[in-house]
């Protein structure tokens, strides 16, 4: 079994940063890619920043410049730093990983279970 936690959501106001945190546990025997998702009221669950084993990284352009997604590969986590937070960024943040598991040697997709962010003043 695979768990996600993460963590670091909240109120903040615009202009301001936050940092999210998730951090995977279990069975895993290797994570390929990690990423942040989010999803506002109404809308569609969207990818927000990516990155690769290699450390290579991919930002969607409402976020590029403003966040930085990273990993921790020996304590399998992935953090995403939000800086100069806007109204717009108000969402349910997941992470999500693509990972091998020891028992199978398949390849798996898990989810966290959402962090709200939310900006506003």
């Amino acid at each position: 079994q695979v768990q996600l936690v993460e963590s670091g959501g909240g109120l903040v106001q615009p202009g301001g940063s936050l940092r999210l945190s998730c951090a995977a546990s279990g069975s895993i025997a290797s994570i390929k890619v990690m990423d942040w998702y989010r999803q506002a009221p109404g809308k569609q669950r969207e990818l927000v920043a990516t990155i690769a084993s290699s450390g290579t990284t991919n930002y969607a352009d409402s976020v590029k410049g403003r966040f930085a997604i990273s990993r921790d590969n020996a304590k399998n986590t992935v953090d995403l730093q939000m800086n100069s937070l806007r109204p717009e960024d108000t969402a349910v943040y997941y992470c999500r990983i693509l990972l091998t598991t020891t028992n199978s040697g398949r390849t798996y997709q898990y989810w966290g279970q959402g962090t709200q962010v939310t900006v506003s003043s």
